[in-house]
């Protein structure tokens, strides 16, 4: 039977397909549950949730009619026009963008691939980074400046020392740690009011980069490719995306089609990239070249997507549909010949009377795979799955249980799996309770003492 976490009760971890539960979050009875496997707990991170579920459209609005009076005033009758005709095109070619991001499974928390730090959105300008290896800096730090504003993603980079990548209005913060005699050096070229804006003892940290979208768009989605050398990202507000050479700072658009582009996924390999638009279109490509196949839902558009290990596989969400689409790529890169599938997950509707997926977030083993969904009776609501999951040879997962947060009515952010913890998957999932919780999921082909 799968495990149910009771009104009340928080979960702690995975033991063998049962999931453990407990009163209130404690150190102390994460320690009983799975410190002696592990050899140490991940503490759960308190931040402030009030303004990180707002969309931004508010501010938004406040912002364009604050231009709107400055533009009349101060930048005369002909800038005025130009900027209205601009917001009339967007609005024309990318109505429901802004209306629609946040039902994307946008990256919202991130584990660096080999060290134990995690980082998450705690707010619209801001940034928290906890390093669970730093013993003296039990304290988190808060990463903010004035060029990161209304952040939409991040992501650690891979095979790149300490450097956090954040999404946010106009393009990305490329951030770095700093140590006592060697401090991170900001990009010879890069603005000149990049700096070191920290709080908090666990690290210093420095923002080292800005690289600037095409005429200050958001960013709404970025994803780097697996060496670490590019950057992939891309704007709700735009039918393009780019890619970063980040030790250059340059940025080369990749155009196709028009409508706003929601969601990038690089593989594990590099050798594929996933692209998905609000039109309910994506697109596949293989890098080698970068040539594509566009592909058409009939489920609404993509919420999330995430690769299986080898990236041969690509899990796909969409907005109308309770069922998982599975891309399977047929033959070796660069080909691009692959047939999608079903992946039926009956519980999400028949156990929880969801409405729906909405997030999902498969671990680097490929053996568990974590959904959320919408709605739900009071039983269910709020509660994030987690399946096991076999792929041969196709794609099957089996529930193994439900992970409830802490807090009152708690509700999945935004989670993500630590991709190289050796002892089995770590989910870290941002609650709206208003903490950062991270579940070791421990089975038997993992090891165990």
């Amino acid at each position: 039977m799968p495990s149910f976490p009771l009104q009340g009760s928080v979960t702690i971890c995975e033991i063998n397909r049962t999931l453990i539960v407990a009163e209130a979050l404690s150190d102390d009875r994460a320690k009983d549950a799975y410190g002696k496997i592990l050899g140490m707990v991940f503490s759960p991170i308190p931040f402030q949730p009030e303004q990180l579920g707002s969309t931004g459209e508010n501010q938004e609005s406040e912002h364009q009619e604050r231009n709107n009076g400055e533009s009349v005033e101060r930048k005369g009758l002909m800038k005025s026009l130009q900027y209205l005709v601009n917001e009339s095109i967007k609005r024309m070619f990318y109505p429901n963008c802004v209306h629609l991001l946040p039902e994307i499974d946008l990256q919202g928390v991130s584990w660096h691939q080999h060290r134990h730090i995690i980082a998450f959105i705690s707010g619209p300008n801001q940034v928290i980074v906890r390093d669970y290896e730093d013993s003296e800096g039990k304290d988190a730090c808060v990463l903010s400046n004035g060029a990161q504003q209304d952040i939409r993603a991040l992501e650690w980079r891979p095979n790149g020392g300490k450097s956090l990548s954040v999404a946010c209005k106009g393009g990305i913060c490329i951030w770095a740690a700093s140590y006592p005699g060697n401090p991170a050096t900001v990009r010879p070229g890069a603005a000149s009011s990049l700096g070191t804006l920290t709080r908090g003892s666990g690290g210093r940290w420095t923002l080292v980069d800005f690289l600037r979208s095409h005429s200050d768009e958001q960013t709404s989605a970025i994803s780097w490719s697996p060496d670490g050398r590019y950057l992939a990202s891309a704007s709700c507000e735009s039918s393009s995306f780019t890619i970063w050479d980040v030790s250059q700072g340059l940025g080369t658009p990749i155009r196709r089609g028009l409508g706003g582009i929601s969601l990038l996924k690089w593989s594990p390999t590099g050798d594929y990239f996933f692209a998905a638009k609000f039109d309910g279109t994506f697109y596949l490509w293989e890098t080698n070249t970068w040539t594509s196949e566009p592909w058409s839902s009939t489920s609404g558009f993509v919420t999330g997507a995430t690769w299986d290990p080898d990236g041969h596989i690509i899990l796909i969400a969409f907005s109308g549909s309770l069922t998982l689409g599975s891309i399977h790529f047929s033959s070796k890169p660069p080909s691009l010949d692959a047939h999608l599938l079903p992946v039926d997950l009956p519980e999400i509707t028949t156990m929880t009377g969801s409405e729906g997926i909405e997030k999902i977030a498969w671990d680097a083993s490929g053996e568990r795979l974590a959904v959320s969904y919408k709605g739900g009776d009071d039983n269910y609501k709020g509660l994030v799955a987690i399946y096991d999951v076999r792929r041969t040879p196709l794609i099957s997962a089996s529930l193994v249980g439900f992970i409830r947060g802490p807090g009152d009515n708690p509700k999945p952010i935004a989670f993500s799996f630590h991709d190289k913890f050796k002892q089995g998957p770590l989910l870290s999932v941002c609650w709206s309770s208003g903490f950062c919780c991270t579940y070791p999921l421990i089975f038997h082909s993992h090891s165990l003492p």
